[in-house]
């Protein structure tokens, strides 16, 4: 009953907002300013509700035992996804094209984008967030509605606060209290997970990253490529493999207190997931400019002999195990970028063919159209209940790695296709910068290859 209150009360703020009399009356910054606070701490009383209802598992929630299987978001996960696909309507689609034409975001929108508070939705309240664990379920639904507007530009959006959610949820307490305010702070925090590595069939079990002890620290060597806003990132969580005489001997002190190493993987070694900072001697960063998610200021990283502190190591410990399941939050962020991009192109599609008239009718009246377009919202529909589901597992504590995978592999494999069909649907229109069909079908091309950069 209380949450239906707020909810009727949020929508009467905001469609207030909406309209002229704020402006007539002068108020047009203090209300928006209201509505911004209320929406804020509704998000944050809501996740609370949800989180102690007993009998249902929505998309995100407690990690006991569900009684009841739904992937249906609740209350607070629908007024965040309204609220961003606002966002990304407003401020990411007009600036999608001169981002994809400078290979950058621009200032203005990401200041717009933090003056919102995303990352309120992924800190623990001790440091100044209202979301306590982070939820990957919606992270995911916040990179569905964003890449509606333009996937690069989600994706630049989005880094920062996977590894927010990383330090969050395996960081010790003193790189908690160092880095994770900093995400919410006035300004925008640039920071990236780098995993992809330069070279032909990369697997992210066979890192060819090297670290190793050295002098009570840490020295790294290797490469990252397609790191987004790696140019201006204030910390990378740079994902290594540990030198087996250095996984044998590291202890890292958490607390005052020594823990042993955890064990080993099989054959490859361990993984540890390094906090490199900006300005770091022997880090080197060159642009990369790309096909597609241009926007997003990918670069290429270089690592020649970085030098780290014994604390530069994420939980304080190396952990291969902590290392793929963000690997496989990352896929499902990447599966939720492709269907926010699939969808926006399907709503692209049906306008367009219905408009398009051709030998007297529409060419949605063809048959070849109109199954082309099913496929699309097939296909669409097919990989959003594959995201919200591996989604929904890792939230509730459950094994997730195979339903990451399978995002991976069906977006991988239907990306590309949807791309294809909607610039075939548009014809030689397709091919030019007219329409914007052909900047999703570049972006739908590079979630085949991607790993790592965002974290949900």
């Amino acid at each position: 009953m209380w949450e239906q209150a707020m909810g009727g009360a949020m929508r009467a703020l905001t469609y207030l907002a909406s309209t002229d009399l704020l402006d007539r009356a002068g108020l047009r910054e203090r209300a928006e300013q209201v509505v911004y606070e209320v929406s804020k701490r509704a998000v944050a009383a809501m996740e609370r509700a949800a989180a102690s209802r007993p009998g249902r598992a929505h998309a995100t929630g407690a990690a006991a035992t569900p009684t009841r299987f739904d992937l249906t978001p609740t209350e607070a996960q629908q007024l965040t996804r309204e609220t961003v696909r606002r966002f990304a309507r407003a401020e990411l689609l007009p600036a999608a094209d001169p981002a994809d034409r400078a290979c950058a975001p621009g200032a203005a929108l990401l200041d717009a984008w933090q003056a919102l508070g995303p990352a309120h939705l992924t800190l623990p309240v001790a440091y100044g967030g209202e979301g306590e664990p982070p939820s990957s379920a919606t992270a995911a639904l916040i990179a569905e509605a964003l890449s509606r507007g333009d996937m690069a530009l989600a994706l630049a959006l989005m880094a920062p606060l996977g590894v927010a959610s990383a330090l969050a949820l395996h960081g010790t307490d003193a790189q908690k209290a160092r880095y994770l305010p900093r995400f919410a702070g006035e300004r925008f925090y640039p920071a990236a997970f780098a995993v992809l590595e330069p070279g032909a069939l990369f697997d992210p079990r066979r890192l060819r990253t090297r670290a190793s002890r050295s002098g009570g620290g840490w020295t790294l060597r290797g490469a990252k490529a397609l790191v987004p806003l790696a140019e201006r990132a204030e910390v990378l969580l740079v994902a290594a493999r540990v030198e087996r005489r250095a996984a044998a001997k590291v202890a890292a002190r958490v607390g005052g207190r020594v823990t042993p190493t955890v064990r080993r993987a099989p054959a490859d070694g361990d993984v540890g997931l390094f906090l490199v900072p900006r300005g770091a001697r022997g880090l080197s960063v060159t642009p990369a400019p790309t096909m597609g998610l241009r926007g997003a200021a990918l670069a290429d990283v270089k690592l020649e002999g970085v030098r780290l502190a014994d604390d530069a190591l994420l939980g304080g410990d190396v952990s291969t195990e902590r290392y793929e399941a963000l690997v496989d939050r990352a896929r499902i962020g990447w599966g939720a970028l492709a269907v926010g991009t699939g969808a926006a192109l399907l709503d692209y599609v049906i306008e367009y063919c219905n408009d398009r008239v051709a030998f007297g009718e529409p060419i949605s009246h063809r048959q070849a159209v109109a199954f082309t377009i099913a496929n699309i919202a097939i296909e669409v529909e097919g990989l959003r209940l594959l995201v919200y589901r591996a989604a929904s597992r890792a939230d509730h504590g459950l094994p997730f790695r195979e339903h990451a995978h399978h995002v991976r592999a069906f977006a991988g494999d239907k990306a590309m296709q949807i791309g294809t069909d909607g610039v075939q649907l548009l014809g030689g229109a397709g091919f030019i910068r007219d329409h914007p069909v052909e900047r999703w079908y570049r972006h739908l091309r590079g979630v085949a290859l991607m790993e790592g950069a965002l974290i949900c």
